[in-house]
């Protein structure tokens, strides 16, 4: 199956996880939605299971809010299972 980044669904699924206005599941702080999509802090939409891991490419449970630069450390890596820094309060 070829993976369409520019196709409607996939466009579509973008419109829906922004639509949700969810925090950076990654770093766990608000995403300013009128950034440009260029800027290190905008909005992007990350994959919990990574596309070259096997991940679906439009499966919104597959789908997460994510800064740009959060997904870019991210990498290919899969994501860990907790959002934002660890507390240090146990």
């Amino acid at each position: 199956m070829a993976k369409r980044w520019d196709g409607r669904p996939y466009r579509r699924l973008c419109q829906e996880v922004r639509r949700r206005g969810d925090p950076c599941w990654l770093c766990g702080h608000d995403i300013d939605l009128t950034l440009d999509p260029r800027h290190p802090m905008s909005f992007t939409v990350e994959h919990l299971i990574p596309l070259s891991r096997g991940g679906n490419l439009l499966d919104p449970a597959n789908a997460r809010s994510a800064h740009r630069r959060c997904n870019s450390r991210k990498g290919n890596r899969v994501a860990p299972r907790t959002v934002g820094p660890a507390s240090r309060r146990w």
